[in-house]
């Protein structure tokens, strides 16, 4: 019987074994080379990873070498010098910039009035009327 089950199959038999429920072979160095291959895929994550740096340095270097070329400064920078003009800006003066003035301090009022009825001021009497039904 397991000669014609063979032939019919084509030798797929120790598939069948194992999806029928049969014994799997286990093979003695498996967890070795289980072993093996984590430690080979650890090394190569740490060599992607170093090589990255190395380029991501490389291209730092030619950033740098772009921004001393036309006097460039780096965004970082740049931000922190602007906060610092603003704070020391601030600091007692009366004249410190808009952007330092927080919002909802000082004229906002007028700005809140809409299109419409500022236009509805420059209106005759009666079409004011009219608008405002």
């Amino acid at each position: 019987m397991d000669f014609v089950m063979k032939q019919a199959l084509g030798g797929a038999t120790k598939d069948m074994g194992k999806m029928l429920g049969g014994e799997e072979e286990k093979d003695p160095d498996a967890a070795k080379k289980e072993e093996e291959r984590q430690e080979a895929l650890r090394q190569q994550e740490e060599e992607r990873k170093a090589k990255h740096a190395r380029m991501e340095a490389e291209r730092e270097k030619v950033r740098q070498t772009i921004r001393d070329k036309y006097g460039l400064k780096k965004k970082e920078e740049k931000e922190a010098e602007e906060k610092a003009a603003m704070e020391q800006a601030c600091e007692g003066s009366l004249t410190r910039p808009k952007k330092a003035i927080p919002r909802g301090c000082g004229d906002d009022e007028e700005d809140e009035e809409s299109i419409l009825d500022t236009v509805l001021k420059y209106l005759p009497g009666p079409l004011q009327d009219m608008f405002k039904k």
